[in-house]
């Protein structure tokens, strides 16, 4: 069933123009249905903001007919704010408070920018693990996605996440490992997802942690992993929620600022993403743009529209798949036949009945 439009969030109005149901809380309140109630802790900055909660809030309303969704995002004050996303958060964001008063059957937390290697010493690190901590004993489920995934291995498992050479920035094939989990149920033993990141959490790391490995590429490393009792907690490296275009929207930033002297090199192609003609288009773009700076010219504009018919999704159909596992999971332990708290009749361990042990 689809997402509930249960606040004003213009996000819900703009997936409706995309296509996705989403349905009124008084047609809500017709259906004959389970809900399921999902935390969004959105920690993207204000550029990024309501992008990620499109992305986020797409793949959970389009994944599984099993329940009405309601999501619930929020954030954390400690994350610096514009004006704008200010009061974007106001109007719209719930507050950790509220959430932690109401409850949650799964939480989404996202990926954030932040400006150094340590997350520990980062303003919003002990705000995030307060979260993190009651996540884990009172949600089913949570969802990390990338630099949350790299928190939860650094604060829970003592696995800090290592700077790499190269940024790894593209699409990449991955294959699926652990094919007898749930969460990869159905899904294409080989499928692409983009990345985009400096920092790494390696194989080694979530085995030593005793979190499993579900599917990994020879190029990026791990993309999908799950805590060892199989469902508490999950973690992307990678980003399946990406807009076809949000790679376009991250190299058209870089390349502006490299341009203004504040990248030490202008951006490599993001991996397996642009096509030669678009590759012709943007080294023009390039040429045309460091010619501007030089000369103290105009910024030439960028080639968007040019490059949008050249731009191909390989990855949403495997990431709502897998979403769509994800929220089944949710439903089996807190509303299906084990529909009892981890207390009483399941065991926390193995709460899917995995025998993993």
């Amino acid at each position: 069933m689809p997402l509930v439009a249960h606040s004003g969030l213009p996000t819900f109005s703009r997936l409706r123009e995309a296509g996705v149901t989403v349905l009124s809380t008084q047609r809500a309140d017709t259906q004959v249905i389970r809900e399921l109630h999902v935390g969004l802790l959105n920690m993207m900055p204000d550029a990024a903001l309501e992008a990620t909660e499109r992305q986020f809030m797409r793949l959970v309303g389009e994944s599984n007919p099993i329940a009405q969704f309601y999501v619930h995002p929020f954030t954390l004050d400690a994350l610096p704010r514009g004006e704008k996303g200010r009061a974007h958060i106001d109007a719209y964001y719930e507050t950790f408070d509220q959430i932690r008063a109401a409850g949650l059957d799964a939480l989404i937390i996202t990926g954030a920018n932040v400006t150094g290697e340590d997350l520990t010493i980062e303003p919003f690190w002990k705000p995030l693990i307060e979260v993190i901590d009651w996540a884990m004993d009172n949600v089913t489920s949570t969802l990390c996605s990338c630099l949350a995934t790299h928190a939860v291995m650094h604060f829970r498992h003592n696995q800090p996440r290592v700077r790499q050479t190269n940024k790894r920035w593209g699409v990449f094939e991955h294959r699926v490992i652990e094919p007898r989990h749930p969460l990869v149920a159905d899904v294409n033993t080989r499928f692409d997802v983009p990345h985009s990141r400096w920092n790494d959490i390696s194989a080694a790391q979530f085995a030593a942690a005793g979190v499993r490995v579900l599917v990994e590429s020879p190029e990026v490393g791990v993309h999908l992993a799950v805590s060892g009792d199989g469902l508490r907690t999950v973690f992307f490296q990678g980003h399946p929620e990406y807009d076809t275009i949000s790679l376009l929207k991250e190299y058209k930033r870089d390349a502006r600022l490299a341009a203004r002297g504040k990248f030490p090199a202008y951006p490599p192609f993001p991996s397996r993403y642009f096509n030669r003609h678009a590759q012709a288009v943007l080294d023009e773009y390039r040429l045309r743009l460091q010619a501007t700076y030089a000369s103290g010219s105009p910024e030439p504009a960028f080639p968007e529209a040019l490059l949008l018919p050249h731009l191909d999704n390989t990855w949403h159909d495997t990431a709502e798949a897998i979403m769509g596992n994800w929220i089944g999971c949710v439903y089996q332990v807190t509303h299906g036949e084990r529909a009892k708290p981890f207390m009483d009749g399941i065991n926390p361990n193995d709460p899917l009945g995995l025998g993993w042990g």
